[in-house]
């Protein structure tokens, strides 16, 4: 009987002791996967992603995990290194061949940072044909999860010499991509559009081929991609704005309500240029328009243009904000870009600008 007895206690306790050591542990929210998508630019080695993580970890945003099936490497800052930056591929290739879904099944994002098409132009490809490549690889985002948050960038400028239809081509597609993601965004799974082109020089900010960046470009491509990433988890983080020259002690601040507006020289040629203008809102409340004006002196013609309306009559030029970057904060500031034709002289006009 007390042997029975016994033999009772020992088994209860040891269906208590496999249950205790059964029962897995608590775990902590998983973090937030985010795919840096796109090619050699993005991969190889796609500096811009070190120092995005840094500067992200460096901020509070640490519950956060890089994924890909490839391996980062060759940068200077200590980074999460997984992404999907395949060098040589197009996003037309890459949709036709449907490879993005097995890279999307074996890392499951929640975010996916997409820079791709470079290549694509390089082979001259259409715009509308990139946008629709663009397009099945979003349906596939979204096939894999159905919250998908995507972030497109306007690619950064590029000017190889063996390409005299790049410059025109990124133009043209990057022109077409706002357009784009504004049909294609939905409130389940929103796409933001980053602006990667405007303030990229193809000379000074690449190795010296005119398409990949080094240190410099990829610094101005981590400064973009920041505050679209913080918006995407759930932060307010604005991004800091590059130093600037300190005014001198006698110079008093903008006024409430003061526009201003900077003209610059991005690059020259024979008989084109390509210039940028830069608007800022020096008041103390935002404002929902901006719009600016100049004119040239010495026969210039605009004959493309992004990140504005851009018109022209005579020697006259006037640019209105779209629909996307109409909106500026206390400090904050828009950017245009266009290409223009001179001949003779190429002297720089100054620039007046309204907000509303």
């Amino acid at each position: 009987m007390k042997k029975s007895i016994l033999y009772a206690v020992l088994t209860a306790l040891a269906l208590v002791t496999a249950l205790v050591v059964a029962r897995p542990a608590l775990s902590a929210a998983a973090p937030v996967r985010i795919m840096p998508l796109g090619d050699s630019i993005t991969g190889g080695p796609g500096c811009w992603r070190a120092l995005l993580w840094d500067r992200l970890q460096r901020t509070g945003y640490t519950d956060i995990d890089f994924v890909g099936t490839l391996p980062g490497g060759g940068c200077s800052v200590a980074h999460d290194g997984d992404n999907e930056g395949h060098g040589g591929y197009q996003a037309v290739g890459i949709a036709d061949q449907n490879q993005l879904p097995p890279w999307l099944a074996a890392t499951s994002p929640d975010i996916v940072l997409m820079h791709l098409g470079t290549n694509d132009v390089w082979n001259n490809r259409p715009a509308a044909t990139i946008l629709a490549a663009y397009g099945k690889l979003v349906d596939q985002m979204r096939a894999n999860n159905p919250n998908m948050r995507i972030i497109v960038a306007q690619i950064v400028a590029m000017a190889p010499t063996n390409c005299t239809y790049c410059t025109s081509g990124v133009i043209a597609l990057n022109n077409a991509i706002p357009g784009w993601a504004a049909g294609k965004s939905t409130t389940q799974s929103p796409i933001t559009v980053v602006d990667q082109w405007t303030g990229f020089d193809p000379v000074a900010d690449t190795i010296g081929d005119g398409v990949h960046p080094d240190d410099s470009g990829f610094q101005k491509m981590s400064d973009r991609w920041y505050p679209a990433v913080t918006r995407a988890l759930g932060g307010t983080t604005t991004p800091t704005t590059p130093p600037v020259t300190t005014a001198p002690a006698t110079t008093a601040p903008p006024a409430p309500g003061v526009c201003t507006a900077t003209y610059r020289v991005v690059s020259q040629w024979t008989g084109g240029f390509q210039g940028e203008v830069t608007v800022r809102n020096g008041g103390t409340t935002s404002t929902s328009a901006w719009t600016a004006a100049f004119s040239f002196a010495n026969g210039q013609r605009v004959s493309q243009a992004w990140n504005a309306t851009v018109t022209q009559s005579g020697a006259a030029v006037t640019a209105r904000h779209l629909s996307w970057n109409g909106l500026l904060t206390p400090g904050g500031t828009a950017t245009f870009g266009f290409i223009a034709s001179w001949t003779g002289t190429n002297a720089v006009p100054a620039v007046t600008c309204t907000l509303t």
